[in-house]
């Protein structure tokens, strides 16, 4: 091939680069526009798959049922969850592939976690259950401690490793890992 031959292929190649690069954002901005979540209350026995963000917003009658699944299973009591902590869960589902979160604890009451403090170690006064922004889970089929070291990896928030309990606890807060 002579060097204005090769030189003339080398510019119709690199002027086809923003249009793949632009074809592959579009199909990446398309799976970013909707976040679904499916869970599992193991107190409850209630279900819910939902998608809870669609077209670059938070859906506020989706979020309403994610609220009610959440709530304090004890009391009752209906509490916001922190649409970032339903993020750090997408962000694992799309990891670790599309499974059912089996929940063991989202939001807390001050009664509950009261209870919780006074009869086992470890629930701290302040827990971020209380303000919506953490919660406890396991996904059926994996090893929790690939579930932990998955929301490690993410780096955005808390992750607590609870391995004879079999579960995992996320939170929106400050990155820390224990």
């Amino acid at each position: 091939m002579t060097p204005s031959r090769q030189r003339r292929t080398l510019l119709a190649g690199l002027a086809m680069l923003p249009v793949i690069g632009v074809a592959g954002t579009a199909r990446a901005a398309t799976a970013a526009t909707r976040r679904s979540l499916s869970f599992l209350h193991l107190h409850t026995d209630e279900r819910l798959s939902v998608t809870y963000f669609e077209d670059g917003r938070y859906l506020p009658h989706a979020l309403g049922r994610i609220h009610h699944l959440l709530r304090d299973f004890r009391t009752g009591d209906v509490h916001v969850i922190d649409p970032g902590l339903l993020d750090i869960l997408h962000a694992l589902s799309a990891e670790l592939g599309e499974r059912t979160f089996e929940v063991i604890s989202g939001y807390r009451s001050p009664a509950t976690n009261g209870m919780l403090r006074k009869n086992s170690d470890g629930v701290a006064k302040k827990s971020m259950h209380l303000q919506g922004r953490a919660i406890d889970v396991r996904l059926p089929g994996l090893a929790t401690s690939r579930l932990r070291d998955a929301a490690t990896g993410l780096a955005r928030g808390g992750v607590g490793y609870y391995a004879a309990l079999d579960f995992v606890h996320l939170d929106t807060g400050r990155i820390r890992s224990w």
